[in-house]
């Protein structure tokens, strides 16, 4: 058995945010739903865990970014934050941004791309995602390397879906637009595999991710994030000469009034609507502030996407109705440098910060305004509870009661002992409760504890023997009805694999060891050089079909077969398969589909009995149940990590469901003209060719697609995301 790593050694970390516009200076918050409070903490994380002791490394990856709309920045390979903390940006999509809902296709390319990068630079001791796409992406790294994972999911898609469903939202519109089913089953893996879930309030952990199957509490810690302190104070600002205040003062009649201040990207569950409402129709509100809404930045509103421009409309319209010219403000531009400027106005005016939204994960702004000194009313739902909590510097209010929301925003103006004890409460508060570097020391602590109980990753030292043969490229080719199935083209395909020598040939398949090698020798097939057998569970090399150590070693982490069987073999219309296709690492049944749970069913009996595995369904009635770190796409990554292949120079082939995870990535996928039907889902995503002969013609098919025996092209390694 691997030994821990030592506790005093320094810790090199992964962080991984895969969507948005991230980069070390001026990062562009705002811009659109993607970019806003989670760019701005991994970043003040990296930053503020560059600067504890014993820190090695840390390393943001996110994606690589070829964009004239958005600039050259994201486009850089390497960005330093600080110290010894930079951005990695790592190539994988279409060059252009994404949206994050278009980026689900592509998961399995960036940790290819991962893989790589780590075969380069080394392995580290921790990686956390942040959200549901890294979550995923972060889970599978962790789970293939050995490494501890750290999760933090920002927001959950459970909660959002109960939130859009609650308000006459369309099933099927939101499950179209926002992927969820995607995204809950991501984050579904994410907190199996995490050590630590990383949360910002006991609200998080006791009313959202309880809502998972895989919710532990003690895996559970809620850690808040900080404010920099010496960005956000309350020090005066020379309205004079501070360019974001004179464009504020040019919409306002009367810039000496005091502001009620939001800042918010224009989305409906920021309720800025119902703020506009309660501020037009209240004549006490008109005649004490003026209204500052701070709505992300915009060249042209046509420009917008389409829910921020209804949103943006919608406000514009509530000012005319209530003809609110000459008290509200709503600058189209400001620069992330001047946000505290922002803060210090409305301390400076003695105002107050407003978060109306329906629903508020964390509500940094919230923390901001207190370092500022400027008192706030905030949504009584998430985030803001704790925050109020603990730095008793407003009011709590119900979002969808504008009676409530006037009537706080009143006090905190007509209360002048009111508004210095809250101003001066929240100072202190931010200052005890919200620094960067108290959540960086109790970050640092739990992630030191988990690491040093943790053994060393199987494939951080690579044994220097190589076990595989010198050919430049790989077929890999499930058996049953992929490779077989049609006897002239099983003899073409031989022909092909033995006129190219420089090509080697692989079996990947669900069948235990003894039957792969009867049905070689009955088809007469050449030995393989590589056989990944039993569902991805056993790994053999070469004709002497010697076994591949380190995966062995690997997979059987929290493999409890007893438990498992005796909880499934009692389920309806579940048949235990003969001893022969029973294996050390897999558990085999056949299912009637009209009498079995469902695929989603089993996974949740699992999870909720507490046992890890993964569940493989093939041709619709042959269910396979193997560890968790097992499975093709595993052992394949494993193989080709441990042997240095570029996935690029892989052709895998396959026909049903065990064979899904070694399609996805960046190796040149085929499936056959006869597959099943389970794998239509895969059908226009990226580098995954269906072709349309059957059986071992098929594969010939893919091996003309992509010209595999000569100089290879890749003619399908973009999809058009709006499919997605």
């Amino acid at each position: 058995m691997n030994e821990a790593k030592p506790s005093e050694a320094p810790l090199k970390i992964t962080l991984i945010s895969l969507h948005g516009l991230i980069r070390a200076e001026h990062p562009e918050l705002g811009r659109d739903a993607d970019t806003g409070g989670q760019v701005r903490y991994v970043l003040e994380l990296a930053r503020e865990l560059s600067r504890q002791p014993g820190i090695q490394q840390i390393e943001l990856l996110t994606r690589q970014i070829f964009d004239e709309r958005v600039g050259s920045d994201y486009s850089r390979v390497e960005e330093v934050i600080e110290g010894n903390a930079k951005i990695v940006r790592l190539p994988f999509g279409p060059k252009r941004y994404l949206r994050k809902e278009a980026l689900w296709p592509y998961i399995e390319m960036f940790i290819d791309q991962a893989l790589g990068y780590f075969k380069r630079n080394g392995l580290p001791d921790v990686i956390h995602g942040h959200y549901a796409d890294a979550g995923l992406a972060g889970a599978y790294l962790a789970r293939l390397l050995h490494i501890p994972y750290i999760f933090t999911g920002h927001s959950l898609g459970r909660v959002k879906r109960q939130r859009l469903l609650a308000g006459s939202g369309n099933a099927e519109n939101i499950e179209r637009q926002y992927n969820l089913t995607t995204r809950i089953e991501a984050e579904e893996f994410a907190l199996e595999t995490a050590a630590m879930v990383i949360t910002s309030t006991y609200q998080e952990v006791e009313d959202q991710y309880a809502l998972y199957d895989h919710y532990v509490p003690e895996r559970m810690e809620v850690i808040p994030p900080g404010v920099d302190l010496e960005r956000y104070t309350a020090d005066p600002v020379d309205e004079s000469r501070t360019p974001i205040v004179s464009e504020i003062h040019r919409f306002l009649r009367d810039p000496a009034k005091p502001l009620i201040m939001t800042m918010a990207r224009p989305d409906e569950r920021k309720n800025l609507e119902m703020l506009v409402k309660v501020y037009g129709e209240s004549e006490a509100l008109r005649e004490r502030a003026n209204l500052l809404l701070i709505l992300g930045t915009r060249q042209d509103l046509r420009e917008l996407p389409s829910g921020q421009q209804r949103v943006l409309r919608n406000i514009l319209a509530l000012i005319d109705v209530y003809d609110l010219y000459g008290q509200v403000a709503y600058p189209k531009m400001h620069q992330p440098e001047e946000v505290p400027a922002l803060y210090r106005l409305v301390h400076q005016k003695q105002g107050v910060f407003v978060n109306p939204a329906l629903t508020e994960p964390f509500g940094l702004t919230l923390l901001e305004a207190a370092a500022s000194g400027v008192p706030v009313v905030a949504t009584n739902d998430g985030g803001p509870q704790d925050i109020v909590a603990n730095c008793r510097n407003g009011l709590l209010v119900n979002p969808l009661d504008p009676r409530e929301i006037e009537h706080a925003l009143l006090r905190a103006l007509t209360e002048p002992d009111s508004w210095q004890a809250w101003s001066e409460q929240g100072m202190q508060g931010a200052a005890e409760h919200y620094t960067w570097s108290n959540h960086a020391r109790r970050y640092l602590k739990n992630i030191g504890d988990i690491v040093s109980h943790s053994a060393e990753p199987a494939l951080a030292v690579l044994g220097k023997k190589r076990q595989l043969p010198n050919f430049d490229r790989l077929i890999i080719t499930d058996l049953d009805n992929t490779l077989t199935g049609d006897a002239a083209g099983l003899a073409k395909f031989i022909e092909v694999i033995s006129n190219h020598s420089h090509v080697g040939f692989g079996v990947a398949t669900g069948r235990p060891l003894d039957s792969v090698m009867g049905l070689i020798e009955e088809l007469q097939l050449p030995i393989p050089d590589l056989l990944n057998t039993a569902v991805g569970t056993e790994l053999y090399y070469g004709k002497g079909l010697v076994p591949d150590q380190s995966w062995r070693n690997q997979i059987g982490y929290q493999w409890k077969p007893d438990e498992i069987r005796k909880l499934l073999d009692g389920q309806p219309g579940f048949y235990r398969q003969s001893p022969e296709h029973q294996t050390k690492f897999k558990i085999s049944y056949e299912v009637d589909p009209q009498l079995a749970p469902s695929l989603t069913e089993v996974k949740r009996l699992l999870r909720q009995a507490g046992l890890r595995a993964n569940v493989v369904l093939s041709l619709g009635m042959y269910l396979d149940i193997i560890p968790v770190r097992g499975g093709s796409e595993y052992s394949m990554r494993h193989l080709l990590y441990r042997w240095g292949f570029a996935p690029e120079k892989v052709l895998v082939a396959g026909d049903s469901g065990n064979d899904e995870g070694m399609l996805k990535g960046r190796t040149l996928g085929v499936v056959v003209g006869n597959h099943s039907p389970e794998l239509n889902k895969l059908k226009n995503w990226p580098r995954i060719y269906f072709a349309e002969a059957s059986h071992a013609w098929g594969i010939l098919e893919g091996i003309d697609y992509y010209q595999f025996l000569g100089n290879i092209i890749i003619p399908n390694d973009q999809v058009d995301e709006q499919q997605f």
